[in-house]
């Protein structure tokens, strides 16, 4: 437990008590690889709560992005759009098969991929859009949806953030051909390292089995389909073992209490920071009318690089760890050796410059919360008379 004087780390993996039980269960199984009983649970639970046709466990977001585009069939010099503001496994998936990131901008309000650049950036070459949810807080997905329909591309959701989150009643994760999920320490539900790719298409399923078995027809034998299996198509091993799903189980289990004590430390530094927003010291979290987000994380703005510098080194010495995000992917050595810039990528820069992330983590307490709050008033106030005003 860290107490008033402790250092307040940016995150903190929280741990329900049931993992240790469920560890031993899955040792008395004597099944440990992947696709056992705490794996099929696993998938089972999130595709209910997605809605989705078919639900693989697999070792993280990663994994599940690189089956995504194997699912897509992307193959040399097809081109996927995303945002240049997310992670680098999002690129990573696309190049890997040879295919080319097209890097767009995003809306400045939530800081999720602007359909109009989408459509700006298509071309003949366009086969996929990825999709993501910044920060559990649902993109555009209905007019990107209707886009990808009408120009013949996959769209594919980036659910990384954003289990238990849903944009005007329907699951995110539920809106694109394929979603993926990360199970990562950092996320609301985890087990460390972790994902899971949800399929919405029925027509992919039976190809997602044979990717996730390594290329085989592994899961026709199992079903008593086939008196042996082969090598049929490429894949890789995208299993979980069943030692780290028998820790996501307990998390699942648990997603409605962990997403609303979260929701409660969120909703604090809402309204202890509408002051501040109010005095034009900073930008708080916008969630547009029709989102129930997940309170993944709580980000601020700040007028520029420098007051946001200044900003995580003022909470720094308030023993208080905050955190900027994604460096944009289009102007990093790899964005610029094997993606390219769809257009303008003006919001991206400026907002990736001034954002700093606050600490929320299931236990914290009132106490650390408002540690957090008033290590941001007196960082806010301290430059105050040399500081732009936002507008």
């Amino acid at each position: 437990m860290i107490d008033a004087t402790d250092r307040i780390p940016f995150n903190r993996p929280h741990l329900t008590g049931f993992e240790f039980a469920a560890l031993a269960e899955a040792a008395a199984n004597g099944h440990l690889s992947g696709n056992g009983a705490f794996a099929q649970r696993c998938a089972a639970w999130l595709t209910e709560e997605i809605g989705g046709a078919a639900g693989f466990i697999v070792p993280s977001c990663t994994a599940a992005l690189e089956m995504a585009m194997l699912l897509a069939d992307i193959g040399p010099g097809d081109e996927v759009i995303m945002p240049s503001f997310t992670f680098v496994s999002c690129a990573n998936a696309v190049a890997l098969r040879g295919g080319v990131p097209v890097f767009v901008d995003i809306e400045p309000h939530t800081l999720n991929l602007c359909p109009d650049a989408v459509e700006a950036a298509m071309t003949e070459r366009t086969r996929a859009v990825i999709v993501v949810h910044y920060a559990g807080i649902g993109a555009d997905v209905d007019r990107l949806d209707a886009l990808c329909r009408r120009r013949g591309v996959m769209l594919i959701e980036d659910a990384a953030h954003a289990v238990r989150a849903w944009r005007h009643g329907r699951p995110l994760g539920s809106f694109g051909a394929v979603s993926t999920f990360s199970f990562h320490e950092t996320k609301n539900v985890q087990c460390g390292e972790g994902g899971a790719l949800i399929v919405n298409d029925p027509a992919l399923i039976d190809r997602a089995h044979v990717l996730q078995e390594k290329g085989t027809n592994r899961r026709r034998f199992l079903d008593g389909q086939v008196d042996k299996y082969t090598w049929v198509d490429v894949g890789s091993s995208f299993l979980m073992s069943d030692i780290s799903a028998a820790f996501l189980w307990s998390q699942m289990q648990q997603a409605e209490q962990i997403t609303r004590r979260r929701l409660a430390v969120w909703e604090h530094y809402q309204e202890r920071f509408a002051d501040l927003e109010a005095e034009g010291l900073l930008q708080r979290p916008v969630v547009p009318d029709g989102c129930e987000h997940n309170a993944h994380l709580y980000a601020l703005r700040l007028a520029d690089r420098a007051a946001r510098d200044r900003f995580i080194a003022d909470l720094a010495g308030a023993n208080v760890q905050s955190v900027f995000h994604y460096v944009p992917l289009h102007d990093s050595p790899a964005g610029l050796r094997l993606g390219r810039a769809g257009g303008p990528l003006d919001v991206t820069v400026k907002e990736a410059a001034r954002l700093a992330r606050l600490p929320v983590w299931v236990d914290m307490t009132h106490s650390h919360v408002e540690r957090v709050v008033r290590a941001v008033h007196q960082a806010v106030a301290a430059p105050r008379l040399h500081q732009p005003v936002l507008t």
